[in-house]
């Protein structure tokens, strides 16, 4: 699928564009500190910055088996990242769903959300949460959550 990627791709070429301009400019310096910023932008909004995805199925199985939190997110998504970012090491424990990589998870998410891909969407014991706070999802990866 090309969609998770058209973002990052944006920040790569935007960012080659004002660093070439400035360097043609003759501010090497400026050039050289605006493109690792939109690297940086590139990468945190590719699908690179998650753990690996995989179907809503597999999640769902998995899941079940145990315990642990299904996420459903889509590349872009700031919400994502900002639930993403403050997790940590702790966002591996979780089974992540790309869901446009997966129409299944798509139409699960609009299901719980009154039509809307709207993300995260966190599944904890077959039950959706939008967009829950990032301690309340840290608290269901505990054991004795």
């Amino acid at each position: 699928m090309r969609r998770p990627w058209i973002m990052p791709v944006l920040f790569v070429l935007c960012g080659s564009a004002v660093a070439a301009g400035m360097a043609a400019r003759g501010n090497l310096a400026a050039g050289g500190a605006f493109l690792p910023v939109f690297l940086l932008a590139a990468l945190l909004n590719s699908p690179l910055a998650f753990p690996r995805s995989i179907s809503a199925a597999q999640a769902q199985r998995r899941g079940a088996v145990d315990g642990r939190p299904v996420v459903f997110w889509r590349p872009g998504c700031v919400y994502c990242l900002r639930l993403r970012l403050r997790l940590g090491r702790d966002a591996r424990r979780l089974h992540w769903v790309d869901i446009w990589r997966d129409p299944e998870a798509a139409a699960a998410v609009r299901a719980v959300n009154d039509g809307n891909e709207t993300v995260p969407t966190v599944f904890v014991a077959g039950r959706p949460h939008t967009n829950p706070p990032v301690e309340w999802v840290r608290a269901r990866l505990s054991p004795s959550a």
